[in-house]
């Protein structure tokens, strides 16, 4: 697609994200930046408040840098809110991630600017029914002469997608199809050749998800199972299994468990740990979705809000995704304490038999997903119906 016309040529973006859920916030900005250049051409700054945790996706990343260029994305340190800006630094497009707070300096320079940037707010992903009638509403700001647009990525064609690459799907099919190219990867975690027939299952959750539990289920089991884990989730659990500091390389067989701790490794690679695994356990936002993409079974483990808030978006998920499959939803809700787990044995021996339709469920939503076109598509082409129509004008 060309950089929307009415736009410089090509357009310039300012995408503000604050790390509050470790790595998927500035995992989904990162995507969403590289996006935006390779394909599109379009000259992004991504402020960030965090670059080690960034680091730890994209080790190109210098943490002592306040200006940077990574992959053709100038990056910028956000340190503080007291900065100043002249209406010339000001981009073309402007993105706060998740209601993040801009800089004041930064915002009135957005209104002195000629024309004024597009600003758009890029929420979080949730399947509730309400995201389709705020999807692209407009917010006038109390002030000034801005307008602030809501963009919601979301799994409806009333929505704004989810972010999906050009080109993933053959790399991913390729990948996938080659059982020599999933050896050799996972070999590089320590992966013998002996476990490639095990269930391979990779693990990323919140440290408060039954660990514990799950891994004595695994090991006391008559299937083998290889856990692959990233350093520093669930560390107590992973921990007391290994017997030692769940550091990146450590590694424990029990019964019938394999446990092997990951160092984290860039984006294309996590990509290709979800497609290696037959189950995939993800968190937030950013992995949940390449799990989409990934097309094999997963289980959600939702950002925790106030008040159990996410239960009610996990709900409305899986009434979407997982009608029929009963033991995924009830050990979906249990994972995310929505609701008991009486026995882990009995909710993994369920599931385990589940998987199988699993497996036809997870092809089937990732067609219906590509149908509804990629985020960053639709992000772009809603920029250039607004600049058409005159938004902001001078």
């Amino acid at each position: 697609m060309s950089p929307p016309r009415s736009l410089s040529h090509p357009p310039t973006l300012a995408l503000f994200c604050k790390v509050v859920d470790n790595y998927g916030d500035i995992g989904i900005c990162w995507r969403l930046a590289r996006q935006l250049w390779r394909e599109h051409g379009v000259r992004v700054t991504l402020w960030v408040d965090d670059l080690r945790s960034f680091r730890r996706i994209c080790p190109l990343v210098d943490v002592d840098a306040a200006t940077q260029e990574v992959e053709g994305v100038q990056v910028r340190h956000w340190r503080d809110q007291e900065a100043s800006f002249a209406p010339s630094e000001v981009a073309d497009i402007v993105i706060e991630f998740f209601a993040v707070d801009i800089p004041p300096g930064y915002v009135a320079a957005m209104a002195q600017r000629s024309p004024r940037p597009l600003w758009f707010n890029l929420e979080g992903l949730t399947a509730e029914e309400w995201v389709e009638g705020c999807h692209r509403l407009p917010s006038m700001h109390p002030r000034l002469k801005l307008t602030k647009h809501f963009f919601f990525p979301g799994f409806t064609t009333k929505t704004g997608g989810l972010l999906h690459e050009a080109g993933l799907e053959q790399e991913r099919a390729a990948f996938q199809a080659d059982r020599g190219a999933v050896a050799r990867f996972l070999a590089g975690f320590g992966v013998g050749a002996d476990e490639l027939d095990a269930l391979k299952v990779s693990l990323f959750c919140y440290p408060h998800a039954p660990v514990a539990e799950l891994l004595r289920t695994w090991s006391e089991g008559e299937r083998a199972v290889t856990c692959l884990v990233p350093e520093g989730v669930a560390p107590e659990a992973v921990g007391a299994f290994l017997g030692g500091d769940a550091r990146a390389g450590a590694s424990r067989k029990q019964g019938a468990l394999t446990l092997r701790v990951l160092p984290f490794v860039p984006q294309p690679d996590y990509d290709r740990l979800l497609w290696a695994c037959d189950l995939n356990f993800v968190r937030g936002e950013d992995s949940f979705v390449r799990a989409q993409w990934a097309g094999r079974p997963f289980v959600w483990h939702i950002y925790p809000q106030d008040e159990n808030l996410h239960h009610k978006k996990l709900r409305a998920f899986l009434d979407r995704y997982a009608g029929g499959l009963d033991a995924l939803a009830a050990f979906s809700l249990g994972w995310n304490g929505a609701r008991d787990i009486p026995s882990m044995d009995a909710a993994w021996e369920d599931l385990q038999a589940e998987l199988p339709r699993i497996v036809i469920r997870a092809e089937e939503w990732r067609a219906e997903m590509l149908a509804h076109g990629d985020l960053t598509t639709k992000l772009l082409e809603f920029a250039r119906e607004l600049r058409l129509a005159g938004e902001n004008p001078v």
